[in-house]
């Protein structure tokens, strides 16, 4: 094993940057696991299943006295509590949980209760893998929306949207056209980090879209701002890229509201390609001046 002492800065900075990219984002946890304790309590709850198993009665031979009787191709189930430290439980099938996720969504009374809704929904698989729950902030009485698409690294560290250096720029960005982070409402349309930053499924955002047109539905903004590839298309339906979807007004469409949004490009994206600053810039000026025309932003 090589020592970090013994790399220099270069090779060290290089390394991190491998790691990142292979979606490694924390080397050691914040509480010591004892995996091989872990892995002991695995085989004793699996124990009591495998010993019911061997005791089952041959074909054509009768149970004893008392014995339960068994059928011969029926799988032999652990107690709860085995079940639960065997391992995670499979999957609900991806209709049942958009099924579910649409009730959640549907019996929050404001954006309080749907916060608390989210957070207690298990039935998606990125949130077993994300370590924050990422929720709107901001004023949501402002009437202005800016939703990004996904939470990234930095989000799921922070526990909120637009972290790190995108969200330093996003700051500057909105400060740009006399906004600032706790004057709009800032949302994300997929509340919990996907892998390694990855897409999230077909499947997973049709989980998530009754979280977040619940969120418009709830805070009635006047006018959104979508920022990022995957957010334009989840909302306008859309294969183009943001380069041909941003820098036009389109409308969006929840329960009985329909409100004007303009994609543009997502901070992120700004930072990989600093020349397509000009472009968001446009969007900005834009949406600045459909906010005046709305009273929503001083003159």
């Amino acid at each position: 094993m090589i020592s970090a002492n013994d790399l220099s800065p270069a090779e060290l900075a290089a390394l991190l940057h491998f790691h990142a990219d292979a979606g490694v984002e924390w080397l050691l946890e914040e509480e010591a696991i004892d995996r091989f304790a872990e892995f002991e309590a695995m085989k004793a709850a699996r124990r009591p299943a495998a010993q019911a198993q061997q005791q089952r009665p041959a074909a054509g031979e009768r149970p004893a006295p008392g014995q339960a009787q068994v059928r011969p191709n029926a799988a032999v189930r652990p107690a709860p509590a085995e079940r639960a430290a065997s391992g995670p439980q499979p999957a609900i099938p991806d209709g049942e949980a958009v099924q579910q996720a649409r009730f959640v969504a549907e019996t929050a009374r404001s954006l309080v209760e749907l916060k608390t809704a989210i957070e207690a929904f298990s039935s998606c698989n990125l949130k077993h893998s994300a370590r924050s729950t990422i929720f709107a902030s901001g004023d949501a009485e402002s009437g202005i929306m800016v939703i990004g698409s996904a939470p990234s690294a930095e989000d799921d560290r922070e526990g909120m949207p637009f972290s790190g250096k995108s969200g330093q720029l996003l700051d500057k960005m909105l400060a740009a056209i006399g906004l600032t982070r706790s004057s709009v409402l800032l949302t994300q349309v997929i509340p919990w980090r996907p892998p390694g930053n990855r897409a999230p499924s077909t499947a997973e955002m049709d989980i998530c879209r009754p979280f977040i047109e619940r969120q418009i539905a709830l805070a009635e903004p006047k006018a959104i701002l979508v920022l990022g590839n995957f957010s334009a298309r989840f909302f306008f339906g859309e294969n183009d890229t943001i380069h041909g979807l941003r820098g036009r007004w389109k409308e969006i469409a929840v329960a009985d509201c329909v409100i004007p949004a303009i994609a543009s490009l997502h901070p992120q994206d700004l930072l990989t390609a600093p020349v397509n600053k000009r472009l968001a810039w446009n969007d900005l000026l834009a949406f600045q001046a459909k906010l005046k025309s709305l009273s929503l932003l001083r003159n």
